[in-house]
């Protein structure tokens, strides 16, 4: 299984290293420190805290979602023209767009600054992995 390096784990999870170290030092996420002094993080265990973390971050406004893929972020950009709107998110390193009616963008009072949620359900999902 591969292990991770804190700022690695960190943009996995979009925090900060620091946050990541804080975390580890801690104890609530453990790691290994190699000779070199550098702190690896398992991949398992990174997997398991981060459904732990997105469970915290989940806001409990919603009572039931059928949307299991949740980016929270920050609107950076809303075009609208007379009849659409196109929305984008920063979800840590995630960018994020939506299409949506312009009466919606309108009524959720979309704009850069905005603190929101990009809830993603697809029946397509194309998954990628790095070369090594």
């Amino acid at each position: 299984m591969p292990s991770y390096k804190i700022g690695q784990a960190a943009d996995l999870l979009g925090v900060s290293a620091d946050t990541m170290r804080r975390w580890v030092d801690g104890g609530r996420l453990p790691a290994l420190r190699t000779d070199g002094g550098q702190r690896l993080i398992d991949g398992v265990e990174l997997a398991r805290f981060a459904t732990e973390v997105v469970e915290e971050r989940d806001p409990d406004v919603i009572v039931a979602r059928s949307a299991r893929n949740r980016f929270p972020g920050i609107v950076t950009r809303v075009v609208k023209d007379t009849v659409m709107a196109q929305v984008e998110i920063q979800a840590g390193p995630h960018r994020v767009v939506s299409l949506m009616s312009r009466e919606a963008a309108d009524e959720l009072r979309l704009a850069p600054g905005v603190m929101a949620v990009a809830a993603v359900k697809s029946t397509n999902v194309v998954v990628e992995i790095a070369a090594d």
